[in-house]
């Protein structure tokens, strides 16, 4: 079991409105056994997270997949990362136990949240634990605001990181603009590259085109 000190969430933001897969509801594909969703709710759950909060539309196709969790949406609907983002974050300090589904713009009053956060996108199927957990342990080794994961040329995945709670939270309140790059990049987090595995899929592959969403189940 983890420490205080080690707790962490999840924010999962799965509100895009997949222009490049024509409008489809990209969480919801499926990839193997599972939804894109699934599959990262999945890897969070997996290492522990004490709370998992999806910001997008209620899926109640999914329920039965996802069990319980805490759903979301940003203000406006729609509007992008950094709005969704900032409304997980409010959300994450509810006291109240989370229900199946909740789907509400509004944040409910606040306590304590966990010292660490999982920023993640919604279209990584092959995501697992042990990739967060071998973020969450970079940042606090390297004393840093978090780590992210690197893809395979070395670029930061700004929607795959673990990130100190507080300092995320003072970063978000003071920012004004769109760009969640904008918004992690001066936080100066780790980042990791993960171990290459010629066996294994990368867990920074996303589904962001239905070529993506072929290769991904092709690597399946």
């Amino acid at each position: 079991m983890s420490s205080p000190a080690e707790a962490f969430d999840a924010v999962v933001l799965a509100g895009g409105r997949a222009a490049r897969l024509g409008g489809v509801d990209k969480p919801a594909l499926r990839v193997g056994e599972h939804s894109l969703l699934g599959s990262v709710v999945g890897a969070a759950a997996g290492a522990g997270a004490r709370l998992v909060v999806v910001v997008g539309p209620a899926r109640q196709e999914l329920a039965a997949e996802l069990g319980e969790l805490r759903t979301v949406r940003e203000d406006p609907p729609g509007g992008g990362p950094v709005p969704a983002l900032r409304r997980g974050l409010a959300e994450l300090d509810s006291p109240e136990p989370p229900p199946t589904v909740l789907e509400s713009p509004e944040p409910r009053p606040t306590a304590a949240g966990s010292p660490w956060v999982a920023v993640l996108a919604a279209d990584l199927p092959f995501l697992r634990a042990e990739h967060l957990l071998s973020l969450l342990a970079s940042a606090r080794k390297a004393g840093v605001a978090g780590a992210v994961l690197a893809d395979d040329a070395g670029h930061p995945q700004w929607l795959v990181g673990c990130w100190r709670t507080p300092v995320l939270r003072e970063a978000i309140a003071g920012y004004r603009g769109g760009s969640l790059r904008g918004l992690l990049r001066p936080l100066r987090p780790a980042v990791l590259a993960p171990p290459h595995d010629r066996g294994k899929p990368p867990p920074w592959l996303d589904c962001d085109t239905a070529d993506d969403v072929r290769t991904a189940r092709r690597l399946v």
